[in-house]
């Protein structure tokens, strides 16, 4: 395996530093104080639209979409230095037009959506006129288990009728949230349990939808993406809003996640190197009994061990991205189900050691390590627990050293 990267990869890294450098760090605070003004949280602020115009002048734009024309054509390895860079701020990639959910429901519409589908839907999400959501998680059940989704998609006649609850679908408060992609059952009887489930389209504007509420992480609410409860009353869509089929749900899950925890876990790295190096400048900065915390044998291991952990995260989640692009994401799946557990953990350790180092201001927002915290302690639930992931591997090691 070769990590080397390619000279179009390392222009774009350094192209995106460069941008970080210049058009996001400098407004940083910025962004962060809007919400404690605003009477709007689920509005952008003005300052995201301008650097959406400036990543596109810089031709920073849609840069995931492996293996599709409508993206820049990067593989999952290749994107992989990019998502990490972009994951030091933990909202910009919506500067970029690079965040989820948007990334993975655009990858299955790219992917499995029809061609009326894209044109409706996938193309407004790729120029970033609008957002989207996905619902998948229900409050009445462990949806840690997928086949446990209850919500029926009964068809009646042209139209799809749908019923249910749904909570988490992260994005779906923010005003610019035009299209859910939800997923449900159209065959409960189907004796393959994989084969009960199905993905369908529907408009936020549809009548029967009720946002019930904004949920909280350790009392962020996340403005201005959100992460909705909703209700689904007799909601009715055309048979034709239906992506790939009845019954197909699974697959295209199965779709959809392999790259998106490429990029969670890319996007966690960057923040705990971010959170390493603000550990290593409060510690050589910070005087405590007369001494630099940096001379003290406790703090140097901790600011040891996290780049450590942080590189071995790094390797792993480069050699899943490998053996993506040269296999698919079914073979790759023991090495996604790692990283998923690794890199998570591997962030709330450093940004918590951070944290320590920083005393009780590292608790509060006048430094950005809680709001990471929040982030990446959702990220070992988001996408499967690490207790699914790690039952799901044991279980392909176990056959494999039979």
């Amino acid at each position: 395996m070769d990590f080397e990267h390619t000279k179009k990869v390392t222009d774009l890294v350094v192209r995106l530093e460069d941008f970080m450098d210049k058009h996001v760090y400098p407004v940083e605070k910025e962004y962060e104080d809007y919400f404690k003004t605003t009477d709007n949280l689920w509005k952008s602020p003005p300052l995201m639209t301008e650097l959406k115009e400036k990543a596109k002048q810089a031709e920073l734009w849609n840069l995931f979409l492996p293996e599709s024309e409508r993206g820049a054509g990067l593989t999952n390895l290749e994107y992989a230095p990019l998502a990490e860079v972009m994951g030091r701020v933990t909202w910009c990639s919506e500067v970029f037009n690079c965040t989820a959910p948007d990334t993975g429901n655009m990858e299955v519409i790219d992917r499995y959506g029809s061609e009326e589908q894209k044109e409706q839907w996938l193309e407004p999400l790729l120029r970033g006129e609008i957002r989207s959501c996905f619902s998948m998680t229900e409050p009445e059940v462990a949806s840690s288990d997928a086949t446990n989704i209850e919500s029926p998609i009964v068809l009646d006649g042209d139209e799809y009728v749908i019923n249910g609850r749904k909570w988490w679908s992260s994005g779906a408060m923010n005003e610019a949230c035009k299209i859910i992609i939800f997923m449900g059952k159209t065959d409960p009887d189907n004796p393959d349990r994989h084969k009960q489930q199905s993905m369908i389209l529907i408009p936020m504007d549809t009548p029967g939808i009720t946002i019930i509420r904004p949920l909280s992480v350790f009392n962020y609410v996340d403005p201005p993406f959100g992460h909705a409860e909703i209700s689904f009353d007799n909601v009715r869509v055309p048979k034709t809003n239906m992506i790939l089929g009845p019954g197909r749900g699974f697959e295209i899950a199965q779709g959809r996640l392999g790259p998106g925890r490429i990029h969670h876990c890319m996007r966690l790295i960057g923040v705990a190197k971010r959170a390493l190096e603000l550990m290593c400048q409060r510690a050589e900065n910070r005087i405590a009994f007369g001494r630099p915390l940096s001379v003290q044998g406790s703090v140097r291991e901790s600011i040891a061990l996290s780049a450590s952990e942080i590189e071995q995260s790094r390797l792993l989640t480069l050699m899943a991205a490998d053996k993506m692009d040269r296999y698919g994401n079914k073979e790759a799946s023991d090495l996604i189900s790692m990283i998923k557990v690794v890199c998570p953990r591997m962030a709330c350790e450093v940004i918590d050691r951070a944290i320590q180092i920083h005393g009780a201001g590292g608790l509060s927002d006048d430094f950005f390590l809680a709001g990471a915290y929040s982030y990446a302690r959702t990220l070992r639930l988001a996408d499967g627990p690490d207790e699914v992931h790690l039952s799901s591997l044991a279980k392909k090691i176990i056959q494999r050293n039979q």
